[in-house]
């Protein structure tokens, strides 16, 4: 029963992950984008962060300390992922190379953030409001929702490994043409700035 109920909780957090990634993405580009490497609502690489949070950073009592740790953590596992998608695929799900301060456009410190403060969220209060919900449920409906969820989730993972549609990934190329431009004329910006200070 255990299994079940940490796969409905990784289910629910891989959707989570997938409804932000896809709204943030549907907001920006002002069109619809069903984000991730699925093709269904779900985003496992969210899945896989937030339970590797609670099993390595549930324990962690002080939020800053927490925050941190999760920024690091989440961090390290969107490099490694990112890495092992473009050695598969030959393509980039997400790229960072033009915010300010990122690791060979795998990782950035702006998303590190983001995820640290996810984590605390998740620790805090969405993790033990969606146990609370699933424990709620009778051990039929468990067993019958992890098995549909299962099936569709790897049904979706072999499909998609077999064809892989790159042209959904517009999204990618347009966000990284859009914060180049962003960032580049807030830095020549800042450098203005500076400069005029030490002309007065």
């Amino acid at each position: 029963m255990n299994m079940c109920r940490y796969f409905l909780c990784f289910a629910v957090f891989s959707f989570i992950g997938w409804a932000y990634e896809s709204l943030y993405y549907t907001i920006q580009q002002r069109k619809w984008v069903n984000s991730g490497f699925l093709n269904t609502c779900f985003c496992p690489i969210y899945g896989i962060g937030a339970m590797l949070d609670l099993i390595l950073l549930g324990w962690i009592e002080n939020t800053y300390v927490l925050f941190i740790a999760g920024m690091f953590i989440t961090s390290v596992l969107e490099y490694f992922v990112s890495w092992l998608l473009e050695s598969l695929f030959h393509q980039r799900w997400w790229d960072y190379t033009n915010w300010p301060v990122n690791i060979h456009g795998r990782v950035c410190v702006m998303a590190g953030a983001a995820f640290g403060a996810l984590t605390v969220l998740l620790i805090r209060f969405i993790a033990p409001f969606t146990f609370r919900l699933i424990d709620n449920l009778g051990v039929i409906p468990l067993q019958i929702v992890t098995v549909v969820i299962a099936s569709i989730m790897f049904a979706d993972t072999v499909l998609s490994a077999k064809n892989v549609d790159t042209s959904k990934l517009w999204y990618v190329e347009k966000q990284s043409e859009m914060f180049a431009g962003l960032f580049e004329n807030s830095s020549s910006e800042i450098v203005k700035r500076i400069r005029n200070s030490f002309r007065r």
